[in-house]
């Protein structure tokens, strides 16, 4: 068994996910392209949780604001 304190969950939440296809297709391509590895994914109709490393987090927050035009 491992450990590792130094993971981050980022979560994309919303209903409108259900009838917006492609939305998990920009999260982990927007991830990619930043180089952000993730360590897990969970998904459930209106939300898509991933975990990364802590060092990664704010990078990921804010790129995935960018992507999906959130301000």
């Amino acid at each position: 068994m491992t450990a590792d304190a130094d993971i981050a969950k980022v979560s994309i939440i919303g209903a409108g996910m259900k009838t917006n296809p492609g939305v998990a297709a920009t999260v982990f391509r927007t991830l990619a392209g930043e180089q952000i590895n993730i360590e897990m994914i969970s998904t459930s109709p209106i939300r898509i949780s991933v975990v990364v490393h802590q060092a990664d987090a704010e990078r990921a927050v804010q790129s995935l604001h960018a992507a999906f035009q959130l301000g």
